[in-house]
């Protein structure tokens, strides 16, 4: 027998009360549960559950829409005491992070960023990407990490990254090797890293005089 049947209120008298109740109160008591949160939900079921006799489980459950496991949690957090003021859930409850869930991924998101970071020759505060949360996204999920646009969107924010994306206003034509330059330099930057030896970016602006 489920233990939340030996939950009960007596009165002065010692005696249980009557139910069904009338309309009235049921739609009363229906409003007021609908307008509570979840926790205090389960212990008001637990409290009108322990006002009536046997059968008064099912009753109630009916009324307020409620299973008979949410009125023994609304029971058990009335006895223990488990639920803090102002809590909906016991702490450590809820979905985890997804850096909880995955703990390699802030280092896994650093390396997919590595090749594709650059900065402000000005500040070395400011750092940003050509790669979109999309693009992120998937060379993640090749390492076998599927996240969402919001999650990567955070990481970006954590580590201080803003997206830039270099847009040319005038076509200058087009390289027949010109990917091939970007994976030769990601070589040399690599290799160089490896030994441990300086490796400088600079970027680069045509000045026009007129």
């Amino acid at each position: 027998m489920n233990a939340v049947y030996n939950l009960y209120y007596f009165d002065t008298n010692n005696t249980m009360i009557d139910f069904p109740y009338n309309k009235q109160t049921e739609k009363q008591m229906k409003t007021f549960f609908d307008s509570l949160s979840e926790r205090d939900r389960r212990m008001y079921a637990a409290v009108e559950v322990s006002k009536l006799n046997f059968g008064g489980l099912k009753y109630i459950c009916n009324l307020l829409g409620c299973s008979d496991n949410t009125v023994y949690h609304g029971k058990r957090n009335l006895l223990e005491g488990e639920i803090e003021k102002g809590r909906i859930r016991k702490s450590g409850g809820g979905r985890k992070t997804a850096q909880e869930t995955y703990p390699e991924l802030n280092e896994l998101f650093l390396k997919v960023l590595r090749d594709h970071t650059a900065g402000d020759p000005m500040d070395d505060k400011v750092q940003w990407t050509d790669l979109s949360n999309k693009e992120i996204r998937a060379r993640i999920s090749q390492e076998g990490i599927d996240i969402n646009k919001n999650v990567v969107a955070k990481l970006l924010k954590q580590h201080g990254y803003s997206k830039c994306r270099m847009v040319k206003s005038k076509a200058i034509g087009s390289s027949e090797n010109r990917n091939e330059q970007f994976e030769n330099i990601a070589k040399l930057k690599n290799e160089y890293t490896e030994t441990r030896q300086p490796v400088i970016s600079i970027d680069t602006k045509k000045r026009v005089y007129r």
